[in-house]
């Protein structure tokens, strides 16, 4: 009878014994087969039907199961936005650098030409380059957050030894284009000022050329550090630089009386068309901002774009810019 029990007992425990471990392994499978779907860096990815984990291809970008889909989507308003405002950038920093450091003949007006050129080219090339290629539609993945633009610091460590690096353009081709577009800039502005420097009297031109040279590198460097940062930054910074700029260049006119001003201003050709290039950039600044998400309440704001100039205009007589601004534009230029 004792020997019998015992017989039950351990079948008993035996049954039991499978019963936990039938449970314990199920679970694991449902672990396996759903969990561990999800790779474990949070830019890697895999390819349909392959199970590693590790950077999508370039225009692919992961999903949240991990699985590296391609960008079928096409840039946001603001995504050109941000575009145009790094190519303005060198463009604004060409025809800045062509009118402080070249004579005021009419030469110059050559210069700042090519300059236009040489941009509007590299923006083509750029275009037809980015997928499709050919086309001037682009291809892209959307930009989800900050974190997006800097895939690099988020490669898995795996036991605190073994690094997945899974570093690629989420936010692709924002990314890319912005490169090529530099690099194609500073192409077709050694291929075209050069010469046109040259035949101009007393090569006009050659140290907006050196300019460019310096601060082309360094805005490609820039982009490569602050891209995120700048991606999100850039409304503003148009908007407080415009205005800063805008009173830096009344402030450089000899008379700073109202009267004067107003009529140096819209008399001289050169004055205006730096005044409306400042109140240009000061609108793409809110355009940016606001997105016009809701134009009939976001659009008026533009009309408040001359109300800094007006503003610095009707307040002169209290200030004194030679103690903050003590140079003209003329010291600035080439003798």
């Amino acid at each position: 009878m004792d020997t019998k029990m015992s017989v039950l007992c351990l079948l008993l425990c035996l049954g039991f014994v499978n019963c936990v471990y039938e449970n314990i392994n199920g679970a694991f499978k449902y672990y396996n087969s759903n969990v561990q779907k999800t790779c474990r860096g949070k830019y890697c990815g895999r390819m349909p039907g392959n199970s590693t984990c590790r950077a999508c291809p370039r225009g692919y970008s992961p999903d949240m199961a991990s699985l590296c889909v391609q960008c079928n989507s096409s840039p946001t308003f603001y995504d050109w936005l941000y575009l145009g405002f790094m190519s303005l950038t060198s463009l604004v920093l060409h025809w800045s650098f062509i009118d402080f450091l070249s004579r005021p003949k009419r030469g110059v007006l050559l210069l700042h030409l090519s300059a236009l050129v040489e941009s509007v080219l590299a923006a083509v090339i750029t275009l037809l380059l980015c997928e499709p290629v050919g086309s001037f539609e682009v291809r892209s993945c959307p930009v989800n957050q900050f974190s997006d633009w800097y895939s690099m610091f988020f490669n898995p460590t795996q036991d605190y030894y073994n690094t997945d690096y899974c570093t690629q353009e989420i936010v692709y081709p924002l990314y890319s284009m912005v490169m090529i577009y530099y690099v194609f800039s500073l192409v077709f502005m050694m291929l075209f000022r050069p010469i046109l420097s040259y035949r101009l009297q007393g090569c006009q031109g050659q140290k907006s050329i050196y300019a460019a040279l310096y601060f082309l590198p360094i805005l490609i460097l820039i982009h490569a550090v602050l891209a995120g940062v700048i991606y999100y930054a850039f409304p503003y910074v148009v908007v407080v630089v415009s205005v800063i700029t805008s009173a830096c260049h009344l402030a450089t006119e000899e008379n700073q009386v109202m009267k004067d001003l107003i009529k140096q201003n819209v008399t001289n050709i050169r004055n205006l068309t730096i005044l409306l290039g400042h109140w240009a950039l000061h609108a793409y600044g809110i355009i940016a901002i606001t997105q016009l998400v809701q134009p009939a309440y976001q659009a008026p704001l533009v009309a408040l774009v001359p109300f800094p100039t007006i503003f610095y205009i009707l307040t002169v007589k209290f200030t004194d810019p030679a103690m903050v601004y003590p140079f003209s534009t003329i010291t600035l230029q080439g003798a």
